[in-house]
């Protein structure tokens, strides 16, 4: 199944409800994934990662840390969209299939590596948002990817983030910033609820 963009953004719904007895294979879970890793970051730094909770016990073991919400159990999947700290110590490691490509070259390379030293090293607060930026534009390009499948999407924040931490053996320099449950969809979903006019939000400068 396939559309186009404008219809992807249009028809994405945040479900509530999932069909526990419908499963998503393995393939098609990864080539989301492998979608969702196209989602810009900044300095390329790449700096989230993913761990899925797609076998019954691991989803039950995510129940645990997510208020009970049963979609995490439902759902074929439910991905911890994790954000990683210090993006400039990855940072030349990163960018190092962009030079072997050819689309920078070495010097460019070290060149982003000293100014992303300096905006996140002894940064805490830009380290933490900037992991929570690249995090979550990789969840939204994982839900609509899914969208894009036939497939279903539920962003999560209702969840015990030192919980999740510790229970999926999360490293020191790294925090869960969302859970995306993936599936398909359950009869009792809302349609796409309607969003505040252009108008409100928009401002012309």
């Amino acid at each position: 199944m396939t559309m186009d963009i404008d219809a992807l953004i249009e028809q994405r719904y945040s479900a509530n409800h999932f069909d526990a007895t419908r499963h998503v294979d393995d393939v098609t879970l990864t080539e989301l994934l492998r979608l969702a890793t196209l989602a810009p970051s900044a300095f390329n730094a790449q700096n989230r990662r993913f761990v899925v909770a797609s076998s019954v016990k691991a989803k039950e073991r995510l129940l645990r840390h997510a208020n009970g919400q049963d979609k995490v159990v439902h759902a074929a999947a439910t991905v911890v969209v994790v954000g990683r700290l210090a993006p400039h110590a990855t940072l030349a490691a990163a960018l190092q299939p962009s030079v072997d490509a050819g689309v920078i070259d070495a010097d460019l390379q070290a060149t982003l590596v000293h100014y992303a030293d300096a905006m996140y090293r002894d940064q805490p607060q830009n380290q933490r948002d900037e992991a929570i930026r690249s995090a979550s534009l990789s969840a939204m390009t994982l839900m609509l990817a899914a969208q894009g499948a036939g497939l279903v999407s539920c962003p999560m924040i209702g969840f015990d983030a030192a919980g999740v931490h510790r229970e999926f053996g999360l490293g020191n320099d790294e925090i869960p910033v969302m859970l995306v449950a993936i599936g398909h969809a359950a009869a009792g979903n809302w349609p796409q609820k309607p969003r505040l006019p252009l108008a409100d939000v928009l401002a012309w400068q």
